[in-house]
């Protein structure tokens, strides 16, 4: 067996709105878990009610993950206007 080896670099990693994307999967996770939460009784009785959780599970995670992406979009910006004047980024710009 030998061992892998890319024959072409990786290709950029694609940016877009990141943020829209997160926070539109948040709110979607939360309106499955809102969609879901009448039919309690039938998930509890038929054993889906891990259905449900997953929901709310995805809405929590959600929220962390609209946390992170709004932090790393604020340092990407921060980074790209001190590259804009010149210098480097301190660790205080952070």
């Amino acid at each position: 067996m030998t061992k892998w080896t890319p024959r072409h670099e990786a290709p950029e990693p694609l940016e877009g709105p990141v943020v829209a994307t997160i926070t539109g999967g948040t709110i979607l996770w939360f309106v499955l878990f809102l969609a879901q939460l009448p039919f309690y009784g039938w998930f509890q009785d038929h054993g889906y009610l891990w259905w449900l959780w997953t929901c709310l599970a995805g809405a929590g995670l959600g929220l962390i993950g609209i946390w992170y992406v709004r932090k790393r979009d604020a340092a990407i910006k921060r980074h790209a206007a001190a590259d804009d004047a010149g210098r480097q980024p301190d660790r205080q710009d952070r």
